[in-house]
């Protein structure tokens, strides 16, 4: 009979990496701000059910940046600039974080919210297919964020993985997926997806220029650092 500690699980009731108490503990601990801007911005995403990573993966991201010394970052895909909240503290007053998303809404607000904390001069918010951006955009890049639609992330992994310069960070949010990748029999949201997924994994993971792992907080962050020669 399956396990939790079985390669693979078939119908669970719930599959959350991270128990739910645990992550209730890290919050408490990571709540060290009480920016308005910021909770007003997971306030709209809680009531639109609009997917962001969420505090604990937000600080997460800065860290990373930091630990890096991260000056330049692109986003595939953006939103309303959850995520480039916590790059751009991080990349400093001369860093850049380079945005994409294809609503133009979602730009408006992001000048809104960024601007507001005095982060929008580290921002260049722009709208259209994430990948098309990124092509017409030259040079390496200290960090390569991915979160569009799941279906296109072994697209993107190829795309980006050749610029991100030696010691720089690839990272993708929901690698996870609810915890479908480790389910035989799963519902997927979009046909698809969940393979995708699970062949980004296996590609960065198999890849001998970086180094991986997976932070299991919230839906999954992989991290992989192209090694330096």
């Amino acid at each position: 009979m399956p396990t939790l500690n079985s390669p693979t699980i078939q119908n669970p009731s719930i599959l959350i990496p991270v128990h739910p108490a645990i992550e209730d503990y890290m919050r408490g601990l990571s709540c060290r701000t009480d920016d308005p801007v910021l909770i007003e911005m997971e306030r709209i995403a809680q009531e639109n059910n609009f997917p962001i990573v969420g505090r604990l993966v937000g600080i997460f991201l800065e860290t990373m940046a930091k630990s890096i010394n991260a000056r330049r970052v692109f986003e595939f895909g953006s939103g309303y600039g959850y995520s480039a909240y916590w790059f751009a503290k991080a990349v400093g007053a001369e860093g850049q974080v380079i945005c994409s998303d294809g609503d133009p809404l979602n730009q408006i607000k992001s000048e809104q919210y960024l601007g507001s904390v005095g982060l929008l001069d580290r921002v260049n918010f722009h709208v259209g297919f994430a990948q098309e951006i990124f092509s017409r955009t030259e040079g390496l890049f200290d960090i390569c964020y991915n979160d569009v639609d799941k279906g296109d992330y072994p697209e993107v992994w190829h795309m980006a993985k050749k610029r991100i310069r030696p010691g720089g960070l690839y990272i993708a949010d929901n690698v996870l997926w609810h915890g479908r990748v480790a389910v035989e029999d799963y519902v997927d949201v979009v046909p698809g997806w969940t393979e995708a997924i699970l062949e980004h994994n296996r590609l960065i993971f198999e890849d001998p220029e970086f180094d991986a792992f997976i932070n299991p907080t919230r839906d999954g962050v992989i991290v992989a650092r192209r090694k330096t020669e």
